[in-house]
C-alpha cells in the first residue's frame, strides 16, 4: 500500500502537470509543465521542519508554504493572467499534498 501511496503522490507532482499542460496549454505545454515542476520549489519549507522528513506528517497547515494562508495567495495569483499559471502549479501541488494527508 505505501508503494501506491508513493507512486500516486509523485506521479501527481511530476506526470499529471505535463499532461494538465499538455491538454490545457498546448502551445507551449513544455514551458508551462517545467514551470509547473518549479513550482515543487515550495517544498523548500520542508527544510524548516524537524524531523526534515516524515512520511507520516501532513504538509498542508504544517509547512509555511503550505499554510491556508499562503494557499489563499495561490488563489489570489490566478486573478493576473502573467502568474496564473505559477499559480497552478502551486494550487495542484497544494491538491497533491492534501490528497497525500489522507492517506497518512
Amino acid at each position: 500500500m505505501e508503494f501506491v501511496r508513493f507512486f500516486t503522490h509523485y506521479g501527481m507532482h511530476f506526470l499529471v502537470p505535463g499532461l494538465i499542460a499538455y491538454l490545457f496549454f498546448r502551445n507551449n505545454w513544455i514551458k508551462v509543465w517545467l514551470i509547473f515542476i518549479a513550482t515543487m520549489l515550495v517544498d523548500l519549507d520542508h527544510l524548516l521542519a524537524t524531523p526534515l522528513f516524515d512520511p507520516n506528517r501532513c504538509s498542508i497547515g504544517f509547512h509555511p508554504l503550505h499554510s491556508y494562508y499562503a494557499i489563499i495567495i495561490y488563489i489570489a495569483l490566478l486573478i493576473p493572467k502573467k502568474t496564473r499559471v505559477i499559480a497552478i502549479g502551486l494550487l495542484f501541488h497544494m491538491l497533491t499534498d492534501f490528497i497525500d494527508c489522507r492517506w497518512i
